[in-house]
């Protein structure tokens, strides 16, 4: 199954407060991205995921399957049958040779990726919400909604390692491993996230921050930042590092979306976050600026999930609309509005030495040796600039 191409302008708003994104201004379409559109789920595309080095996606729906795609050409490699009921999320392990799902009929399974046989099955006793691999394959997590449960699993076996019941005081809306793979980060209907530390055993940390349900979270690499996104629109950004966040409270950006914001996901190196929501919006911040870089539009219906690629070079983003979508930001630097933005707000703006391209660096930044652009650093083994 091919995908169609087509090309999507990106409006970009015009306005003066950092903190109001929508105010009575200036909407002006200033460039294009290519995005491909990918069709064969019957029903809402729950969750979005990269694997296999970028070079595919692994789709969730509420119509009861599993999607494989071949992000190269669009061809729809595998489809997966085995839950009853709506597939609530999919998430491929670090090599791709394994995912995990969950869904609406209690089931959490993991499976073989290439020969789509169901590897392991365990229930909760209601609806699984969430689930996900750990970094380095070994483990699995699940969040449910009628006992509030977060479940630890063997990921080879299926052995349940750790149980924590009323973990949340309403349903948990993700879980995801930090990046070191000690803690598991949750959300809640409770409007709260928590960390649960592997070792000890126990809650180390409760987030509020929020004034409606959180709906997900993501963490840099470095472990430095988090992100929380809600149904009240707003993002916030907490320096969990430091732990400023006890005295000032984390930074926010209020009416981030025009309405409730589902998912969220750093770059490889924290400094762009995407963001989807009920407003039909793909959004980009930048996370040290803490401000809106690109709006892309094309969903007719609810963005549900939104995720980077390791190259930070695509994004994949899934909807009620039935569809999933891959965008290119590749070239927006070359976005004449985001040059004039970045230029305001202090940033230095060069032509990569190998690539041509332009990319921008912090005005305090005396590095006299940053000459090459994010995406061909990425592609040094050992990330010298």
């Amino acid at each position: 199954m091919d995908p169609t191409e087509d090309c999507v302008e990106i409006e970009e708003v015009i306005y003066d407060e950092p903190q109001e994104i929508y105010p009575h201004s200036e909407i002006e379409l200033c460039g294009s991205v290519k995005v491909k559109v990918f069709q064969g789920h019957k029903d809402t595309v729950k969750s979005c995921r990269f694997c296999a080095d970028d070079q595919k996606a692994l789709t969730s729906s509420f119509d009861k399957t599993v999607k494989l795609w071949h992000l190269d050409d669009g061809t729809l490699l595998k489809s997966y049958q085995g839950h009853d009921l709506n597939v609530s999320q999919a998430h491929p392990d670090p090599t791709g040779d394994r995912f995990v799902s969950c869904g609406w009929d209690k089931k959490v399974q993991v499976w073989n990726t290439e020969t789509g046989s169901i590897l392991w099955c365990h229930h909760h006793d209601g609806i699984v919400s969430c689930c996900n691999f750990s970094h380095d394959g070994q483990y699995v997590i699940s969040g449910s909604d009628v006992d509030h449960c977060l479940k630890v699993w063997d990921a080879h076996n299926g052995i349940l390692i750790h149980k924590v019941p009323d973990l949340h005081r309403s349903t948990i809306t993700s879980c995801k491993f930090s990046p070191r793979d000690d803690r598991v980060v949750t959300c809640s209907m409770d409007k709260t996230t928590k960390f649960w530390d592997i070792k000890s055993m126990c809650n180390t940390i409760s987030l509020g921050g929020h004034i409606n349900i959180i709906s997900d979270t993501a963490m840099s690499m470095d472990e430095h930042k988090l992100a929380t996104v809600s149904w009240d629109k707003t993002i916030a950004f907490w320096d969990i590092a430091t732990g400023s966040y006890r005295l000032k409270g984390p930074e926010k950006l209020e009416k981030a979306h025009e309405g409730c914001i589902s998912s969220c996901d750093f770059t490889t190196d924290g400094l762009l976050l995407v963001t989807g929501g009920f407003d039909q919006q793909v959004c980009v911040w930048d996370t040290e600026n803490v401000c809106q870089r690109l709006r892309l539009q094309g969903h007719t219906d609810w963005v549900e999930d939104v995720c980077f690629s390791k190259d930070q070079k695509w994004i994949l983003s899934s909807s009620k609309d039935k569809c999933l979508r891959l965008w290119n930001i590749e070239n927006t630097d070359d976005i004449p509005i985001v040059l004039q933005r970045k230029r305001a707000i202090g940033l230095r703006v060069y032509n990569c030495t190998s690539c041509g391209k332009q990319f921008s660096v912090s005005q305090i930044d005396t590095a006299e040796d940053v000459k090459r652009c994010v995406f061909c650093r990425l592609q040094t083994p050992d990330r010298a600039i």
